[in-house]
Formats: C-alpha cells, structure tokens, sequence
C-alpha cells in the first residue's frame, strides 16, 4: 500500500501557504514545506516564510532546519519529506505538502532515484570543458533546459553549483518513473493558478511588502554574521539583488525593479515546469476567490478520496 499524501502546488504569490494552512487544520495533520528555500534559518522576509505564530499553529516540517551557509539540493529534500510522510501517517494522518519549487515535488511523487553521492568524474570533465569551450553562460543555459528554477537562483559565474546542478538534474531525469506515469505515493495533488496579469501584479505587490517589512536590513544581518554572499541560499531572487544594492552595484529602485522582474520570470518558468505534472487538479482563483473557501473544496475532495469520515 502506497503512503497517503496530498499537496498544494503553484506559482509564488498564488496564496499557497495561506490554503495550506487552512486545509491543514481542516485535516488536524501536518505541513512539510516543498520550498526550496525555507530550509534557511534567518531567511524569513526574502522567502516569504510563513509567520511565527502560523508555524505554532500547524506543525511544518522542512522549515528552518539550515544556516544559510549550508547548501540544500532535490536530493537531500527526498530523503527528508519521505521520512517526514512515513512518520506523519504512521501517526494516522495524511501529510500536506505544500511549496512551489516543481523538481523537488515532482522527484518525490514519481521517486527520483539519484545515484549514490560520488564524483561523476567523466560527466564533470565534460561538463567543465563545455564551460570552458563554449563559455559559463552557454553552460547555464544548458542548465535552464533541465531545471529552470535552480537556474534562476545560480548566476552563470558560479560554475561549480552550475555543474553540480547538472549532474543532479541528469541523474534524477535518467532514473525517474516519469515514463510509467505512475506516482510512488497515493497522492491528491492540487494546483493554484491565476490570469497571468492578476498574479503579475500580486508579485509586484508582494515585493513592495518585502521591502516594507526589511528586506534590505534581514540581508545586511545575513552578511554582518558572515554569511558569504556566495552561499547558495543568497543566489536566490531578492537576495541577490538585495546584496547588490547594500554594495553599491544598484539603486535601491533598480534592486526592487530587479526583484519584481525576475519574480515573474520565476513563476513563469514554474507554470512550464507544472505543465510535466499532468496529476495537478487546477483551482483557478480570480478576483472574488477566497482562499478559505478553496481549502474547504480541497477537503471534501480529500474526505471522499481518503474515506476520512
């Protein structure tokens, strides 16, 4: 018998934590975060972590459990959600995944199998010559071909992540169940997705409260208690561009332009990647949507699927 699961997926900005958390109380169960940057202790504004008193009220798994100087990949979030889902319902309950980064939560519900940990030197070799043939950028771009999201955190310099990022998008590609069309878990996978104008706007909207609530200041602490500016969790959007704005290389206007344009490059890059997930059952929220109503939809699907009355 698989493990139960169900999960809310979608574009940043589409209001995925705040149904989360209400279909969460709604089943008494748990959350584990299916972000890529919530693992980041100290990286609340810039990853729109859900709140103090949010977290008190629903148990999230996956959220703050690294220092930002530590590096997090899709292989390490598999092993940690599996171990969460199979202790979550071995306490009777059925696990919420929730997040938006799609290769994470795509390697888990169709079980990536990743090669054991090791040098792959041939593909390394390779791969460092094509960066030194064809140039750092046409490496990255290579990379966005095979996984979008983790290219829009890494910058074309950073040549060593970029590989490694390769490597592991190619080893997860080449073993995965994808072609069976088969999910490794009894999973309900529900999706949020707007007009693309609407959702640009909440993004515009959303950076603007970013800044408000100290974004620039929750980047200058980062950097004041040596966290390099290197680290893999301040390559992500609006931390990146935060740090350049703290060292001069943009204008504080330039810096929240940057954020709010590569934000909505990101979700754009995200609808492609959902588009592999044929198993989402779409919601589509317009103006009037309320969240809390959709959580109750969500539930009564899961009641009936799960037999939970």
């Amino acid at each position: 018998m698989k493990p139960k699961i169900a999960v809310i997926i979608g574009p940043t900005a589409t209001g995925k934590s705040k149904c989360g958390l209400s279909l969460a109380q709604k089943l008494q169960t748990e959350i584990i975060s299916g972000d890529s940057m919530l693992v980041y202790q100290g990286m609340n504004i810039g990853t729109a972590k859900p709140s103090a008193e949010e977290l008190k009220v629903v148990r999230h798994h996956l959220v703050d459990i690294l220092n930002p100087c530590q590096e997090f990949s899709v292989y390490d979030f598999k092993i940690k959600a599996e171990k969460a889902i199979l202790d979550i319902n071995a306490g009777g309950k059925i696990p919420l995944l929730v997040g938006g980064t799609g290769l994470y939560v795509k390697a888990l519900l169709e079980d990536y199998a990743f090669a054991e940990t090791g040098e792959k030197t041939e593909l390394r070799a390779e791969l460092e010559h094509f960066a030194e043939s064809r140039g750092r950028e046409e490496l990255h771009l290579r990379l966005a071909k095979l996984d979008s999201e983790t290219a829009s955190r890494l910058h074309f310099n950073d040549v060593r992540r970029v590989i490694r990022a390769i490597e592991t998008a190619l080893q997860g590609e080449q073993v995965s169940q994808e072609a069976k069309g088969e999910l490794a878990y009894d999973a309900v996978v529900f999706g949020l997705r707007m007009p693309r104008a609407r959702l640009y706007a909440r993004i515009d909207k959303r950076v603007e409260e970013m800044i408000a609530a100290g974004l620039f200041t929750e980047t200058k602490d980062l950097l004041a208690a040596n966290v390099p500016k290197e680290a893999q969790s301040m390559k992500s959007i609006g931390y990146r561009q935060a740090v350049q704005y703290l060292q001069g290389e943009l204008s504080r206007e330039e810096a929240i332009g940057k954020i709010k344009q590569y934000t909505r490059n990101f979700a754009k890059r995200q609808v492609t990647w959902y588009k592999k997930m044929p198993y989402i059952q779409w919601f589509d929220l317009d103006d009037d949507s309320d969240h809390e109503v959709i959580a109750s939809r969500m539930y009564r699907l899961l009641v009936k699927r799960f037999n939970l009355l």
